[in-house]
């Protein structure tokens, strides 16, 4: 197969799309924070409570997904996901009681968001052996376009058509985009005749990969749980600040647009993330590639408590957002190095399954606290000192052979 082309681009260039898609809708709930408070009059804990219900629909459904893709491929998987997502959004379009906004967003849009990850990267670890790390960034680097470019597609949406025509558009593109790229998808190359990273990787080696821990060998390694307690700590910081900058930016006097700007920064900064630890992690491994990630995250951190101008919340924006793509593109290589591939889906949906508890958690604790104190000042504390304890717990991770075997 050498010098022809490999359709393992094709399975990347799917992921990109569908990543840019569900995350930069994901990105837009910030946006519409205020429209729902100025109209239908709820609390900043009431709006979050949503947002956590779809992050722990997500990690929920992240776990039968992967294990689905496990065992008949990710085509239908994303098919069915993409309806849920489009049709959920449409029907925010006539949002009028809190039960609704829970149903619409937290439930079906939930469930939308629930594949973008663990099925996308699962399918390119399946597909890549050497060039995991920079694929799986490629891959990643569509969230980061998503990030970038929706939020600030979509208030110019709300300013010329109001937020519930707004989600109308959303829900109609998310559906047909999502349903699309999904008909290019398919679970790995050996089912269609090709071997991983085109051919470049002796079968050998393919075979080695696929021996590879079971859920019932990995829940009885402390790698596993390490590495699921981390990625908790990971998905409280990162979607505790996505939730809430914007609003917290306003509160600041920034004007809308601006603070949109401040999430699309996240966003295309991200971008660079994901690309340079995806290909760092291809040299140095899942371990220190984390560890980088979450010294800038501290860095970001310990900034975000004293910006009130906006310079500084856009210098927040671009460290954080190197950390947020960093972290994002690492997790999947780096469950794949320590317990292969062959269980990936389910193993990899575990790990979302329990970092998305703490991105339920996070948001709407922020949230509260803010209904409370009329401040994230105690909140932005709390995310510095889990940045610290994720780093300590990153650094008790052994590093192993892509098998799952200790060196």
């Amino acid at each position: 197969m050498r010098g022809r082309y490999f359709y393992g681009y094709t399975i990347v260039a799917a992921g990109f799309v569908i990543q840019g898609v569900c995350i930069g809708a994901m990105f837009t709930y910030g946006v519409f924070f205020k429209e729902f408070q100025a109209e239908l009059g709820w609390s900043r804990a009431t709006i979050s409570g949503a947002a956590s219900l779809a992050f722990l629909i997500m990690g929920a459904g992240g776990v039968l997904a992967g294990n689905l893709n496990d065992r008949i491929g990710p085509k239908l998987i994303i098919v069915v996901s993409g309806i849920s997502m489009g049709v959920g959004y449409l029907l925010m379009s006539q949002l009028q009681t809190l039960w609704q906004l829970y149903l619409l967003y937290g439930v079906l849009v939930g469930i939308g968001f629930s594949t973008h990850d663990v099925i996308t990267l699962s399918t390119v670890a399946r597909w890549f052996v050497k060039r995991r790390g920079i694929m799986s960034g490629i891959v990643k680097m569509g969230t980061g376009s998503g990030q970038f470019l929706v939020p600030l597609i979509v208030t110019g949406l709300i300013a010329a058509y109001g937020w519930r025509n707004s989600y109308l558009i959303i829900g109609v593109l998310t559906l047909m985009i999502l349903v699309a790229a999904a008909q290019l998808l398919r679970r790995d190359p050996m089912g269609i005749g090709l071997l991983p990273d085109g051919g470049s990787c002796d079968p050998c080696d393919a075979a080695v990969e696929e021996q590879s821990m079971s859920l019932r060998a990995a829940a009885h390694s402390s790698q596993f749980w390490t590495i699921c307690i981390a990625e908790f700590v990971i998905f409280f910081c990162l979607l505790t600040v996505i939730v809430h900058i914007v609003p917290h930016a306003t509160d600041l006097g920034l004007p809308p647009a601006t603070a949109a700007g401040v999430l699309s920064t996240i966003g295309g900064v991200s971008m660079a993330g994901r690309f340079v630890m995806g290909a760092t992690n291809d040299r140095i491994g899942g371990k220190r590639s984390l560890c980088i990630c979450f010294i800038v995250l501290l860095c970001g951190l310990l900034l975000l408590p004293i910006a009130r101008q906006a310079w500084m919340l856009f210098l927040f924006a671009a460290i954080y957002g190197f950390a947020h793509g960093g972290f994002f593109t690492v997790i999947s290589p780096t469950v794949a190095e320590l317990f292969g591939t062959s269980s990936h889906g389910l193993l990899f949906g575990i790990v979302l399954f329990t970092g998305t508890l703490g991105g339920a958690i996070g948001p709407l604790i922020a949230g509260h606290t803010f209904d409370v104190s009329g401040s994230y000042r105690v909140i932005f504390i709390v995310l510095i000192g889990l940045s610290v304890i994720g780093f300590a717990l990153i650094t008790l991770l052994r590093a192993q052979h892509g098998t799952g075997t200790e060196k």
